[in-house]
């Protein structure tokens, strides 16, 4: 008798969706929840993209635009990228399943730092295709262990840069040392979700790559910076020839009619852009010296996240603080039991997290 699924799939575990907010506070009697959990931006969509929203709603009738002429275009223009390497997908999550479906066998296997985006995984092994994963060092992605992990079958390579849960950043210097070492029939998948957020002038930029290195993929996403995560909408950079492989498997309707105009619009809010990169970088410091009055260990970021230590494990505290209406990500999946990942907010969300945070450890 014929196998039903292959190893791949047994191997894999469900990702547990979130109950809506609105359910949670139901079953829990509460109310005012806020959510600092998921790395959203706190403020809501761009106010631009919603006006494209409502202006193209009338539209619905008919299929979306199967090139992304629009999007693409205006994603060409602000970073002197040419049409044709650029690829849009249902979220980045969707670049990074079409890269694995596209180049990737399951004779041959891909390699990771861990902890790092859980989706890279469970996609390669889905694929009944092999995950290796190489440790991180103090925290940072160690591109030196990852070159020594690559052997004859390896195609693929995921980086996350910044690092997703420790945002961590990776510089320019060690990204070419490691595309010069490594053997060029290798894709590089170089995924940039929260490039924006960054101020450390020496980080790697994809941007800055793609012309030297030919098998280098870099994706990006509106779902962070201009606040369109439900719309699911990312897109990608790579060589020409990449990009037609690519739209060889893509489906060619992936990328919605609402968020393309979205995101075409959400591009050229500059002033949106800015208020965003603000609230992170005032919000960042105020939750850090609270932390450190209270005499917690954090992981310092370059993103718009980052990690806290908790006594007890992060499950507990966790769950403890979702019972007062503050929903945060416990680690355990990410193989750091002790630490919860939490968002910088709005002010007021900020402070009310701290005041929380404090109460459920004493």
């Amino acid at each position: 008798m014929k196998k039903l699924i292959h190893k791949g799939i047994e191997d894999l575990i469900p990702y547990p969706p979130g109950k809506p907010i609105e359910e949670l506070e139901r079953e829990l009697g509460i109310t005012g929840s806020i959510k600092l959990a998921s790395n959203e931006n706190p403020l809501g969509p761009s106010p631009i993209a919603v006006k494209a929203i409502m202006d193209k709603a009338s539209t619905l009738n008919r299929y979306p635009d199967g090139s992304g002429y629009y999007l693409k275009n205006t994603l060409s223009k602000k970073f002197g990228v040419p049409f044709e390497q650029i690829v849009l997908g249902n979220g980045s999550n969707e670049l990074i399943e079409l890269i694995v479906r596209t180049f990737l066998s399951p004779a041959e296997h891909v390699v990771q730092a861990f902890p790092t985006f859980l989706v890279y995984e469970k996609i390669v092994k889905g694929a009944g295709s092999r995950m290796i994963s190489v440790p991180l060092s103090d925290f940072r992605i160690d591109l030196n262990k990852m070159a020594e992990a690559i052997t004859p079958e390896t195609k693929v390579v995921f980086i996350c840069n910044p690092n997703n849960p420790t945002g961590s950043v990776l510089s320019m210097d060690a990204m070419r040392n490691f595309l010069d070492r490594i053997p060029n029939d290798i894709i590089v998948a170089l995924d940039e979700a929260y490039i924006e957020f960054v101020s450390d002038e020496k980080a790697a930029n994809g941007l800055d790559l793609l012309s030297d290195y030919p098998l280098l993929f870099v994706l990006r996403t509106f779902s962070k910076l201009y606040g369109l995560a439900g719309l699911r909408i990312g897109y990608g950079f790579a060589s020409e020839n990449l990009v037609d492989y690519i739209n060889r498997v893509r489906q060619p309707f992936n990328a919605g009619t609402l968020a393309q105009a979205a995101a075409t619009a959400a591009l050229e809010d500059v002033e949106f852009v800015s208020r965003t990169l603000k609230l992170v970088r005032e919000g960042l410091p105020y939750l850090y010296n609270e932390l450190d009055d209270m005499g917690l260990e954090y992981i310092p970021t370059q993103t718009n996240f980052f990690l806290i230590k908790v006594p007890d494990g992060g499950k507990k505290v966790f769950e403890q603080m979702l019972r007062q209406g503050v929903i945060v990500r416990a680690m355990d999946a990410y193989g750091l039991p002790d630490y919860i990942r939490v968002n910088a907010g709005l002010p007021e969300e900020n402070e009310r997290f701290i005041k929380t945070l404090k109460k459920v450890l004493s």
